[in-house]
């Protein structure tokens, strides 16, 4: 059988001829504008730019293809407080240190605390990453893998 390139389910488009293996992440937020301060200014170092709104959800995709939304912020469905995973992580794609750097700031600025400075992983490695956490306790990385 035959997989569609473009698939749209609800609210949603997803366009599997871009993803390897998901199609698309959402993380739970009890206050949207809050959310949306927070990762209007943390997103924007790694090129995503929110790309609709309603009183439910909004999205976020590269601003080159906005239509391609990846990462999703919403409230619950179920109606219930929204809550992180213990162990879990979401890590978005930075192009350079830089990136990640300002992605750390930007976070922190808006809200966000502190969950690992940027910096290489491993200690002296190669790849580049920084860790936060949004006002609902949601964890996210930026994370690079160029070398300087």
């Amino acid at each position: 059988m035959a997989v569609p390139s473009v698939l749209r389910c609800g609210c949603l488009t997803v366009d599997w001829g871009i993803l390897n293996m998901l199609a698309y992440v959402m993380v739970g937020s009890n206050i949207l504008k809050r959310s949306a301060k927070f990762y209007d200014a943390a997103l924007a170092p790694l090129g995503l730019v929110r790309t609709g709104d309603s009183n439910r959800y909004f999205g976020y995709g590269p601003k080159s293809a906005p239509q391609k939304s990846q990462f999703y912020v919403t409230k619950p469905y179920d109606k219930k407080p929204a809550t992180f995973g213990n162990g879990t992580m979401i890590s978005l794609a930075a192009k350079s240190r830089r990136a990640v750097d300002e992605f750390h700031a930007a976070a922190l600025a808006s809200g966000g605390t502190d969950e690992g400075k940027p910096g290489p992983r491993p200690a002296g490695g190669s790849n580049y990453a920084a860790y936060v956490r949004d006002p609902d306790g949601n964890k996210i990385c930026a994370y690079c893998a160029k070398a300087k």
